[in-house]
């Protein structure tokens, strides 16, 4: 069934505290939970569920609440229901009356939820963050005029993929899945297996490399002979099992220099891309393009693409999706991978260049801010979970890049409501030394006392 709503009981409970009475309204988490449009994503996440069958599901405001605090503080589904227990801001956040003790959910919610919104509903988290920095005027409309696109790569959590680690991985899955079907083995292969897999690794280590490879052969061989046993002694192949043979079939046959290898038995969607780096030649994941408003760092979009795309041809979708979630922008600044993007929209793509050359002044002082995306990106992967991705799929790919674009903002909001009573008594302060200046000619004729009040701006 939909989700339960949000309630507040008017009259109190005399055996609760409520938040209220324990928190600072002036919180910049309560006053960023004032602005976002609660309704409008319960409504629009209520529609994914079975208006009459099942039981209530669990309140959306909690899970979106948990969502932002996640991917803001780069913690894990488990981590941040435990720490939502001890925080009451958090609770008063997600919509709570009354302080709790007890947990609100089991965490594995959180990753059902994930799946049922899908990119789309991602996107609208993404999109709300915007909507609420225009609320709070910590963007200004003129900032989402000009973005900064740029691609990096997203890792995916899994181990490094020699050949001798995924033959065995793919025998192990095989013989567990035999096991639970009650297909009786030839051989199982565990004590001869494993020891095949540490000596390949002692000998790599050691640089006896015609060793090691020998061990590899011998894995390779032995997950041969699995899949054939299994092939002919299963009475009857389900979906599931046939899905890993064709796993492992394919790791059995291929090369080294073969095209759309399998680097990973758990997640064979992974792709083996190489941006150049001196310190890690080759990461395993798939490309995010991701954009940026020039002034402000704001994120508008982040798009996970698989196929390890040319740079250029990613651009088309990045701009679909920022118009989605922001505003069509008016200017585009990309690096020199763009050269031949795909492209054809109202947007102006500038693409960056060694020499000034013809560039007017004006376009050339935001070309030079194209760069600015990088540090951006960096924080993306250090702290907002976008180094090792741990969702599953393609789809848990794009979720988790928007999300990690989502907290970012989200982070950026909360400094920014941070400083809205900083700003205040600025202002306030303002306003008294203006006062004071209108009072100057009365104090030549009348003596004025010392001021009674003095305000201190903390920073």
């Amino acid at each position: 069934m939909k989700p339960v709503k949000t309630s507040h009981d008017p009259q109190g409970d005399l055996f609760k505290t409520e938040l209220v009475r324990i928190i600072d309204m002036n919180h910049p988490l309560v006053r960023l939970g004032n602005e976002v449009a609660w309704d409008r994503l319960d409504e629009l996440f209520g529609e994914t569920y079975c208006e009459d069958n099942g039981r209530p599901a669990t309140n959306t405001r909690l899970l979106v609440a948990l969502h932002y605090l996640k991917y803001t503080f780069n913690l894990s589904d488990e981590d941040v229901v435990d720490a939502w227990v001890e925080n009451p801001y958090w609770q008063h956040f997600s919509g709570r009356q009354y302080f709790m003790h007890d947990k609100p959910m089991d965490p594995t919610v959180m990753s059902r939820f994930r799946k049922r919104i899908g990119e789309a509903g991602a996107e609208e988290l993404l999109k709300e963050t915007i909507v609420a920095g225009l609320k709070l005027k910590a963007i200004k409309p003129h900032m989402l005029k000009r973005v900064n696109v740029d691609t990096t790569v997203q890792e995916k959590e899994i181990r490094h993929p020699t050949d001798a680690r995924l033959y065995e991985r793919c025998r192990e899955r095989l013989v567990k899945a035999a096991q639970e079907r009650d297909i009786d083995l030839r051989q199982n292969y565990n004590r001869v297996a494993k020891h095949q897999l540490l000596m390949s690794h002692r000998y790599a280590h050691a640089r006896q490399m015609n060793r090691a490879r020998k061990c590899t052969r011998k894995l390779r061989t032995i997950l041969g002979r699995v899949i054939r046993d299994i092939e002919r002694k299963a009475p009857t192949i389900d979906p599931e099992l046939r899905i890993q043979l064709d796993v492992a079939a394919r790791i059995q046959a291929q090369e080294r220099g073969d095209k759309g290898k399998i680097y990973s038995v758990h997640e064979p969607q992974v792709e083996c891309i190489a941006k150049g780096k001196a310190h890690k030649r080759y990461e395993f994941g798939c490309k995010v393009s991701v954009a940026a408003t020039s002034k402000g760092g704001w994120f508008g979009g982040a798009k996970a693409l698989h196929g390890n795309p040319y740079d250029g041809h990613t651009l088309k979708a990045a701009m679909e999706q920022v118009d989605r979630i922001a505003t069509t922008p008016e200017h585009a600044f990309v690096d020199m991978g763009y050269r031949g993007h795909n492209y054809e929209g109202e947007c102006e793509v500038h693409v960056d260049k060694r020499r000034r050359g013809s560039t007017a002044r004006s376009l050339w002082r935001w070309m030079k801010r194209r760069a600015a995306i990088e540090p951006g990106i960096g924080h993306l992967k250090r702290e907002h979970r976008m180094d090792r991705c741990r969702l599953k799929g393609i789809e848990g790919d794009q979720v988790n890049a928007i999300l990690s674009a989502a907290g970012m903002n989200f982070g950026k909001l909360l400094k920014a409501a941070a400083r809205l009573p900083l700003r205040i008594r600025m202002a306030f302060a303002y306003l008294i030394d203006a006062f004071e200046l209108s009072l100057r000619p009365l104090r030549l004729q009348i003596p004025y006392p010392a001021r009674p009040y003095q305000i201190i701006v903390l920073s």
